[in-house]
């Protein structure tokens, strides 16, 4: 049987933090940049974590 393959793609977007937490970067700032606020677009620059609901799932994924 083949070994397990982690998703590549999952990988690139989210790290995982020193206490084991999964860090993620925040969406909608890719495009379209004019119509939001400076303050928003600030805000969106902080990473995130990821929430507690999907980080079982996510992990599974990334065979952590």
């Amino acid at each position: 049987m083949p070994k397990m393959k982690s998703k590549r793609a999952l990988r690139k977007r989210i790290r995982l933090t020193g206490t084991g937490k999964l860090r993620r970067y925040r969406a909608y700032r890719r495009h379209i940049l004019t119509s939001k606020h400076p303050k928003r677009k600030r805000h969106l620059r902080k990473a995130a974590l990821v929430s507690h609901a999907d980080e079982r799932r996510l992990k599974r994924l990334l065979m952590l």
